[in-house]
């Protein structure tokens, strides 16, 4: 199975009940075709993402769900609890209008605006493939890290 298969099915995966989240996670709602997949967050209303494939349109919901929820705290907003899968296939599964959809969760990976120190132990044939791709884009390595880490944490959980 393609590593990128394992991911999505990965993402698409909830924790179990017994297992308390360690990221704030949001049940989201995906549908579409290849080419155009799109997916809403049903308790963060205007939150959503779209792409071409199954997993750049759950990145994409990545990064809108926390823009909209930096964009409704800066207004002074609150935002609400997650609802569990089971609330919200309920309410989808009431309404004759919704279309077959899939369920994933989405994590709030939250921008502080706050550097912090850590100091990592990483294999040197990995750190070196993290140096040359930030000189490559003009980033530092601190930089680098940050994305992939952003962008690999949505799919464990």
């Amino acid at each position: 199975m393609p590593i990128h298969a394992v991911r999505i099915i990965m993402r698409i995966l909830t924790l179990p009940p017994e297992v308390p989240p360690k990221v704030t996670r949001y049940v989201a709602l995906l549908d579409g075709e290849p080419g155009a997949f799109g997916v809403v967050i049903p308790d963060c209303p205007g939150a959503c993402g779209m792409g071409d494939t199954i997993e750049s349109a759950l990145d994409n919901a990545t990064e809108g769900l926390r823009a909209w929820a930096q964009a409704v705290e800066a207004h002074g907003g609150t935002l609400s609890a997650p609802r569990s899968i089971q609330a919200v296939r309920a309410e989808v599964e009431a309404d004759p209008d919704t279309g077959p959809v899939l369920y994933a969760t989405i994590p709030l990976i939250r921008d502080l605006g706050r550097q912090v120190k850590a100091n990592l132990s990483l294999d040197s044939g990995v750190l070196a493939a993290i140096d040359a791709t930030a000189r490559r884009l003009g980033v530092t390595r601190s930089a680098m890290v940050e994305v992939l880490a952003k962008r690999g944490l949505p799919a464990f959980g």
